[in-house]
């Protein structure tokens, strides 16, 4: 078993970012934007990876002297519903500060209280649609504002750009830690330098492969985004899902000495089965099969590129891992991502439940709270969050 990393210091990476330790919070009533978009099971949360993350923030500002009021968005409502209401969130930092923080239904009445958790801001059209006066709403609650949301930066929503322009505003410590080891991997990264994608869909990465082609030495692609790579190539890949919006752009990339696509694939005729039919070779996926993960030699030789690295990022699952028949090949890669001596940095959520699932959390050196967010970045775009702290600082 990996022993867990305790993460490596890089120091500031984007001048001028104002920074949480910069920020006077002592009596001052603090909006914190977090990142809490926890996945829910009958209400019950079942991974609460990025609670943990947060919290480093928020007592940090409690011990400070700062009150705290927290938002955050859960889910995608189109409008109140109790299906995606944060009061799971408000038990669980309940629980983890030792007292009681209430949830707030009506955002014109916070108690003063240490901290308080808004109910989930995507309830009100106004923070997706970017509308001034919810972001007014939002900042005449508080004196400074802080942003530790690091998976939503990549939004111009009201929380997140409204704020810096009417208070006096920071980065929180975990956007702080997004920023700088996402940054190792565009800076100089030391090489070996192996990128490892998987997911389904295509659109969101490819800028992602085209960005990283000159800076990484290989870029390994598996879960259902290799089937779009492969039938570029000429591949026959049988049902497998195949990314048309993004085909085209990988057709002009798909040859680059740099990419390595798998060799052989565990098929089944269904997405809904829990057995596999067969392995068979990449380029040769019969008729009516559909390949569910990467098969073992490629998973071998995935896992031998990233035992050999000096710089591993990995975004996306290699199979349908949560199905027993069809983890093997994320299971594999994972366990070879915690074994790597290197620097090595994962992001998304699908790849966070993967080392959970396996045991492996805590062993990589970083585990980005950003899915889209991480690769939009790596991608080289202006993320929202992060320019409307730069412009205000």
């Amino acid at each position: 078993m990996p022993v867990p990393r305790p993460g490596r210091a890089l120091g500031p990476v984007i001048p001028g970012l104002p920074k949480l330790e910069d920020l006077d919070v002592a009596g001052q009533r603090v909006l914190v934007r977090a990142d809490l978009n926890v996945p829910l099971e009958d209400g019950i949360i079942t991974d609460d990876f990025r609670i943990k993350a947060f919290l480093p923030t928020l007592e940090r500002i409690l011990e400070r002297g700062g009150r705290a009021i927290v938002c955050s968005h859960l889910g995608r409502p189109k409008g109140p519903d109790a299906k995606y209401t944060l009061a799971p969130v408000a038990a669980a930092l309940s629980v983890a500060l030792a007292g009681d923080v209430p949830l707030i239904i009506d955002y014109e009445k916070v108690p003063e209280v240490r901290v308080a958790l808004l109910e989930n801001l995507r309830f009100s059209p106004g923070e997706t649609s970017n509308d001034p006066k919810f972001a007014e709403t939002l900042t005449s609650l508080a004196d400074v504002y802080v942003n530790d949301a690091f998976g939503s930066c990549h939004r111009a929503h009201a929380s997140i750009v409204g704020p810096p322009t009417r208070l006096p505003s920071s980065a929180g410590l975990l956007l702080e830690r997004e920023i700088d080891n996402l940054s190792k991997l565009l800076a100089e990264p030391e090489g070996p330098y192996v990128v490892v994608l998987g997911g389904a869909k295509v659109a969101d990465k490819i800028g992602v492969v085209r960005n990283l082609l000159d800076r990484a030495d290989r870029i390994l692609i598996g879960g259902g985004m290799c089937f779009t790579f492969l039938k570029a190539r000429g591949a026959q890949v049988g049902s497998s899902i195949v990314d048309t919006e993004a085909f085209i752009e990988v057709a002009e990339i798909v040859w680059d000495d740099a990419i390595v696509l798998p060799t052989d694939v565990v098929v089944a005729d269904t997405f809904e089965a829990t057995e596999a039919w067969d392995t068979v070779r990449a380029s040769e996926i019969p008729s009516g099969m559909i390949g569910l993960d990467i098969g073992p030699d490629s998973a071998a030789a995935f896992a031998k590129e990233i035992l050999g690295a000096k710089t591993v990022f990995w975004n996306g699952p290699m199979g349908v891992f949560e199905k027993e028949a069809f983890a093997d090949g994320t299971k594999l890669v994972a366990v070879a991502v915690a074994d790597c001596p290197g620097y090595t940095v994962t992001g998304g959520g699908d790849t966070a439940a993967a080392l959970a699932r396996f045991g492996l959390e805590g062993a990589v050196d970083f585990a980005s709270t950003g899915g889209g967010a991480s690769l939009e970045f790596l991608e080289g775009r202006e993320l929202p969050g992060i320019a409307a702290l730069l412009k205000e600082s």
